[in-house]
């Protein structure tokens, strides 16, 4: 996986993370130290999620190893499906179940974010050794923090957040990724 594959991947996972920061700042008028700290939070979150993941996928690789690209293939369009039949019947209301700007509520929220990112994580250890796992992770983490400040900044300044249509291109995205792995396993 090179750094742009990465880095799709990483601005696809971290949609949800923008909108709820977004959502959040709006909703709760939040300081820059709160949205800092939910920033950090969700960046932890989101590349905790993928790691423990690909460490399940790196264990299981072995038995799978003849199939690993096509779960893979399967894990991103499951996942990339799923978010765009969510936005599509807008059933991602997350931010809006949530009003107080506690440590306790980023991390519920952190958590809710990147289950999606659990599942892609299991792809990525089938499909890559660790230590690609590792900076990809990385760069999950540090994306997701950036974009979640760009979030908090956007709600600060009460801009409207196109949520349905992010939703809908991370999907894509995920579907993409999803299927340039398998082509490239099955085309070498």
């Amino acid at each position: 996986m090179n750094f742009i594959d990465a880095l799709l991947l990483a601005l696809a996972l971290c949609v949800d993370s923008f909108v709820v920061s977004a959502t959040m700042s709006l909703s709760n008028r939040m300081s820059w130290r709160r949205g800092l700290l939910m920033a950090v939070v969700f960046g932890l979150c989101q590349a905790a999620f993928p790691m423990a993941g690909a460490l399940a996928g790196d264990a299981a690789s072995s038995f799978v190893e003849s199939v690993d690209h096509w779960v893979a293939f399967a894990m991103l369009c499951f996942v990339g499906g799923k978010m765009i039949l969510d936005a599509v019947g807008n059933k991602n209301e997350t931010a809006t179940k949530h009003r107080d700007s506690s440590l306790a509520t980023f991390l519920s929220l952190g958590m809710a974010t990147s289950i999606d990112a659990l599942a892609v994580g299991v792809g990525l250890g089938l499909d890559q050794p660790l230590s690609t796992v590792v900076w990809v992770v990385a760069t999950i983490g540090v994306t997701t923090f950036l974009v979640s400040v760009i979030g908090v900044a956007i709600g600060r300044r009460r801009m409207p957040v196109p949520e349905r249509t992010a939703t809908i291109v991370a999907g894509g995205v995920l579907i993409v990724l999803g299927t340039k792995i398998l082509l490239e396993h099955l085309l070498h």
